[in-house]
């Protein structure tokens, strides 16, 4: 009776084992598939491949920890080849084909404005990494990078302030550099300052000497740049091959990040101002990590910039939406996500429960010799996001 009891027990124990290791074993095999978007050819690839990457370390991360609500986090990766057509035709694919819970993905306000219309469409979600010109608030998009009061508007003041009121704009043809530019042009009218030029060129444009020769005989004090992937490369070669040095013309980049720094070359950006939430050199605790988790992931040659940061912000407040709300269903993930904060590598971020974008830290740097960003100006707090610039007069009517 005795050894009976004891096989029944031992029986008993062997099925427990074997429940929780199938029980593992199939939480193992659980996926939640996210559609990761990204253009990792043509000319805004230089750009966007490390954002893919900070969104791959951060699922990584994210897995390692036993992922989301016992689920792993299954990346699919399309590429936008840098066409905004393509991002839309991709994220339809994403959505209806690889049925992904959300999707991060574009730089671009193009691509974005393509995936948009996706997105409300089919209801799903798309985290965008990069700051934008605003006038936009759709509940399909979580805005992760700065709108224009956090960019902008502060890098102009800036200008004002610290280098002269005579400025010279320059961008890439397509809706962030003329809207920004637009906002900019009424900010000077009540600054009381002057636009002494304005340009822009395709998205591919390698060829700037006429522009070059409008800026040396109009001398502005400052230029403003919103040119956008490889032609900041052409730009700024022929700017300093033209004898045009910062110290003689300086320009403050919206666009320009580490990365850009590192793929056009730190001698001929050194001196030069950029506009961001967050830096490399940012100094948190959790940027230390996070920098040196990055570089050891993918190469210490690796530069982290502002767009690669939001983007691995995105996957984790993501995640922790999807973990308060219970569920990987859109609607349930979005409202959760009103109002979530995360302690990010630049700080703690806050999403805006009225228009879906983040509570950020506005910084203005400096390039220097080493290719990294020495910061000249940080506001003491979070700014709330203005996207429509509706606490500005001089903004009205834009």
């Amino acid at each position: 009776m005795k050894n009976n009891l004891i096989i029944k027990n031992a029986a008993f124990g062997l099925f427990l084992c074997t429940l929780i290791f199938c029980s593992c074993s199939n939480n193992k095999n659980k996926f939640v598939k996210v559609g990761l978007l990204h253009s990792q050819t043509g000319t805004m690839a230089s750009s966007e491949i490390a954002v893919l990457d900070a969104e791959l370390l951060a699922i990584k991360e994210i897995n390692a920890r036993g992922g989301i609500l016992g689920y792993q986090i299954k990346p699919i990766e399309e590429d936008g080849k840098s066409n905004p057509k393509v991002f839309a035709d991709k994220a339809r694919k994403l959505i209806e084909e690889d049925k992904v819970a959300t999707i991060f993905g574009c730089w671009t306000s193009d691509s974005r404005k393509a995936v948009k219309p996706i997105v409300e469409e089919l209801y799903n979600l798309l985290w965008y990494p990069v700051q934008y010109e605003g006038f936009e608030a759709s509940p399909n998009i979580m805005y992760m990078g700065a709108s224009p009061n956090q960019q902008v508007v502060p890098a102009i003041n800036y200008c004002i302030e610290n280098i002269g009121k005579r400025l010279y704009l320059i961008g890439s043809d397509y809706i962030f550099p003329r809207t920004a530019n637009k906002i900019i042009k009424a900010q000077l009218k009540n600054l009381g300052g002057t636009c002494v030029g304005e340009s822009y060129v395709s998205m591919h444009e390698s060829n700037f000497i006429s522009i070059i020769d409008e800026i040396q005989r109009l001398k502005p004090d400052v230029i403003i740049n919103t040119l956008n992937g490889d032609s900041n490369l052409y730009f700024f070669t022929q700017l300093t091959y033209s004898g045009i040095t910062a110290n003689d013309i300086p320009v403050m980049s919206f666009s320009i990040a580490e990365g850009e720094i590192a793929n056009i070359g730190a001698l001929k950006l050194s001196g030069h101002y950029v506009s961001w939430n967050y830096f490399e050199s940012t100094e948190t605790a959790k940027n230390k990590k996070f920098v040196s988790d990055y570089k050891e992931q993918f190469g210490t040659e690796r530069e982290i910039g502002d767009p690669v940061e939001a983007a691995y912000i995105a996957v984790n407040l993501w995640a922790a939406s999807c973990e308060r709300a219970g569920t990987f269903e859109v609607e349930p993930v979005r409202i959760a996500a009103k109002g979530m904060s995360f302690t990010a590598p630049e700080g703690i971020v806050t999403i805006d429960g009225s228009n879906q974008h983040l509570y950020k830290v506005i910084r203005i740097g400096k390039i220097n010799d080493d290719g990294q960003i020495d910061e000249l100006y940080a506001t003491s707090a979070p700014v709330r996001p203005d996207p429509y610039l509706s606490t500005y007069a001089w903004a009205r009517g834009l």
